[in-house]
């Protein structure tokens, strides 16, 4: 068929209508990245102002504010009758010079968010879709007998795809579920039974405890931390699982001092102006390691409020938010305060294996440490439940093990999730492929 305008095959149509004061009317939205045509609610036509347009079901429908990412679809049969602002086009098709499920299958695709993109114009704020921009633009387009065959090529291709990508998500859980249970695995001492046989005679982790007891109480005497109420005994119903018996069960707080921060008051530009000291919030837990402060603060602030400076290698959990952050740990690589949102955990023997340790501990109890946080849609944890935290402790010579094990395995993950992803993007080229043919004939 050759070249032709957008404008010779796609015609905008409108269906004007007078609105009842006292009917319920229907008002339709787009969702973006091809979500489809839903309600959006209902109205009186007594409250509403603006001039409105019927749709019919069937009907081909756009946004013109978002058409170009993805904001098109088919009214379904639900909507049938239901209103919208001149904002939204839609349309009626010429057969003749297009196959209407060739139409519908191409506009399920980046092909047509293209179109829409190039077809839009505006400042930042208006950008939305030019009726000349839009209608000029030429494609090449197929025969109709072309079109139905491609639509049989097409389809083909989409079952086979479809089917691809159920099963790269099916293995992208599976995936998840081997991460989660590698670390179950580790802090339960499974991973290192064989290593513990051939090492019987490492250090038991009670001398391990006693010596951190022994640190904590000089640092206490020193005056560098405060001595804080003992935290009650561990009882048989907090212990979650069962460890070998050279490990022993303690509280974070026993390991480790447990702090936070604080915001600096913000209407004071003498604790921000200028400021050389990095300060993260409890968005930063989301990334295993935070590398840079998109914050500063100045000394004055460390002097004037609760902030600390936190060396590298602290480890920081979010207490607010937990609703909806991932909630697990994190570890400082740049020396950092923080605020009141963050709880700070330093072991009290400064140990690349402990502190290690700890943090694949917390990144398979996240969820776990999700279920204590209060509140309503932003539920929070508080620094008694932090320090509360039961925490299995092995011999720091098998921590390192539990570590390395840990990374290892894990690399292994990392090299699947490579190869799902790679599947995932050829998918996708195949797709692409196909589309491609249907315009270079």
């Amino acid at each position: 068929m050759g070249k032709v305008k957008i404008g010779d095959f796609l015609h905008r149509i409108k269906r004007p209508i007078v609105l009842n004061s006292n009917v319920d009317y229907k008002l339709v939205t787009i969702k973006m990245h091809h979500k489809g045509v839903v309600l959006r609610g209902l109205k009186k036509g007594s409250e509403i102002k603006s001039k409105m347009y019927e749709v019919k079901k069937g009907d081909f429908i756009l946004s013109g504010i978002d058409a170009r990412n993805g904001a098109f679809g088919i009214v379904p049969e639900e909507l049938d009758g239901a209103i919208v602002t001149n904002d939204f086009w839609y349309f009626s098709l010429d057969e003749k010079i297009i196959d209407k499920h060739f139409f519908l299958e191409l506009t399920s695709t980046s092909w047509f968010d293209e179109i829409c993109r190039l077809g839009s114009d505006g400042t930042t704020q208006r950008i939305r879709l030019q009726k000349d921009k839009f209608f000029n633009q030429e494609i090449n387009l197929p025969s109709l007998d072309e079109q139905q065959d491609f639509i049989s090529k097409f389809i083909h291709s989409k079952t086979i795809n479809n089917k691809i990508e159920k099963e790269i998500d099916t293995q992208q859980k599976l995936l998840k579920k081997l991460r989660q249970s590698i670390l179950q695995e580790a802090i339960e001492g499974k991973l290192t039974k064989e290593w513990r046989g051939q090492n019987p005679d490492v250090e038991q982790a009670s001398v391990l405890l006693e010596k951190i007891k022994q640190e904590k109480e000089q640092l206490i005497k020193e005056k560098k931390i405060k001595k804080q109420k003992p935290l009650p005994p561990i009882s048989e119903d907090e212990i979650p699982f069962e460890i070998p018996d050279s490990w022993e069960w303690c509280r974070l707080d026993e390991i480790s001092l447990v702090g936070t921060g604080a915001t600096p008051l913000t209407s004071n530009q003498a604790y921000y102006k200028d400021g050389t000291i990095n300060w993260i919030t409890s968005s930063a837990t989301g990334d295993d390691f935070v590398f840079k402060a998109e914050k500063k603060i100045t000394e004055l602030a460390i002097e004037e409020t609760n902030c600390n400076i936190n060396p590298i290698g602290t480890l920081v959990i979010a207490m607010y938010g937990q609703g909806k952050t991932r909630g697990q740990i994190t570890e400082l690589m740049i020396e950092s305060a923080t605020n009141q949102a963050c709880a700070t955990i330093n072991p009290y023997i400064k140990n690349i294996e402990l502190r290690q340790f700890l943090k694949k501990y917390f990144n398979f109890i996240y969820l776990e440490i999700r279920k204590l946080a209060a509140g309503g849609s932003q539920p929070n944890l508080n620094m008694l439940k932090i320090r509360q935290t039961v925490t299995p402790l092995p011999p720091l010579q098998e921590q390192k093990e539990i570590v390395k094990k840990i990374e290892n395995l894990f690399a292994v993950c990392d090299a699947l999730e490579y190869e799902i992803q790679s599947s995932k993007k050829s998918s996708e080229q195949l797709m692409q492929a196909v589309l491609k043919e249907a315009f270079e004939k």
